[in-house]
């Protein structure tokens, strides 16, 4: 059980933080805590009582007080991110002993386990805002969502950005082969498939191939071509928390996977070339994404068909107009990745996109 009483932990900066600070006394309370402090990936500092001086107390990211302690921190100067852990369930003086050490959070254990789990695993991470998550997805099989996904993805990190490519369409031949790096080392898709609960973001970022100044997550050329959605869940808010931007190519089929997926993104890009017969392609798929994800704009690609326009086509879909996606300048199989040519016209419409949708985790 965890209760709230004020408010949230402190936002951690970029980078991984120290370990939190647990404050006890209480041997077998202090075995759980390094266990659960083990599996989140942290070291802690443990005192009896409030640290000598001011640096520990005030500096660590989290401070964990064993109910038996709370006495002994009474005095200490107030500060965000302080929890009391006890295990008492029916103990109703824990609450006003939390309101005396200015706790934000009063936690029982086991009960609660894998919230405190999360909570050090974030300040251990440094989790800042979350990434700026776009989906790519075809109105039409043959769209161009695929290059349209790595030239943003290319484009993103070039410009900076900590970026991860995400290829949630198994069926789609691989992104990892678009960007010429099918032989380079690290995970694909199935290695996750048995993940649940919390991936450490860091961990993801590190055992993904890096192409292109960006971490691709693809799929291999085995037979497996289903992730579990509780997996598809674990991964993405891995991602997510890191920051910068996270671009997920995605199929035309909604399953749960890709459910999951489309509940995560800030917003999704339905690309549809310029004729009648795939703007009544993308208006069923547009109908299906719709219902789990709210901002939904259309790319539109040429040629266009007599009487249309990219204006025409947005307001048949009744989407917002992102505007019109160019074809690359460079031949895909001349080595250079989509958007890779700084000067052609996918690079700068990709950058202008950027410039004008804020990107609110920006890490780097």
């Amino acid at each position: 059980m965890a209760g709230a009483i004020t408010h949230d932990l402190p936002p951690a900066a970029d980078g991984r933080q120290g370990g939190p600070l647990i404050v006890t006394e209480d041997a077998e309370l202090l075995d759980d805590l390094l266990r659960l402090c083990a599996a989140a990936g942290a070291r802690p500092e443990v005192h009896h009582g409030v640290p000598e001086g001011r640096g520990s107390w005030e500096a660590a990211p989290l401070v964990l007080v064993g109910d038996d302690a709370a006495r002994r921190v009474r005095g200490a100067a107030r500060r965000r991110g302080v929890v009391l852990v006890g295990r008492d369930q029916d103990d109703s003086g824990v609450w006003k002993r939390a309101v005396e050490i200015g706790a934000d959070h009063v936690l029982m254990l086991p009960d609660g386990e894998q919230w405190l789990v999360d909570r050090i695993a974030d300040v251990a991470e440094g989790v800042g805002r979350p990434a700026l998550t776009v989906g790519v997805i075809g109105g039409r099989g043959g769209a161009g969502a695929s290059t349209l996904a790595c030239a943003l993805a290319v484009t993103s990190a070039r410009e900076g950005r900590r970026t991860l490519l995400v290829d949630a369409d198994p069926l789609g031949g691989g992104l990892d082969v678009l960007l010429g790096g099918e032989a380079a080392e690290g995970l694909r898709w199935p290695a996750f498939a048995a993940s649940r609960g919390r991936v450490g973001g860091g961990a993801l970022e590190e055992s993904l191939p890096e192409l292109h100044a960006l971490r691709v997550l693809s799929w291999d050329r085995g037979d497996s071509v289903t992730i579990p959605a509780q997996a598809v869940r674990a991964v993405l808010a891995a991602a997510r928390r890191r920051g910068g931007t996270v671009v997920v190519d995605l199929p035309r089929r909604v399953d749960e996977g890709v459910a999951e997926a489309l509940a995560q993104l800030d917003l999704g890009l339905l690309v549809v070339p310029a004729d009648l017969r795939a703007v009544a392609a993308a208006k069923r798929v547009a109908s299906v994404v719709g219902m789990v994800l709210r901002d939904l704009r259309v790319a539109v690609r040429g040629p266009y068909a007599p009487g249309l326009d990219d204006r025409e086509v947005a307001r048949l879909l009744g989407l917002p107009l992102v505007g019109e996606v160019p074809a690359e300048s460079a031949p895909l199989d001349a080595g250079v990745p989509p958007g890779g040519a700084v000067r052609g016209p996918l690079a700068r419409f990709c950058t202008a996109f950027w410039q004008r949708v804020p990107v609110e985790g920006g890490g780097v």
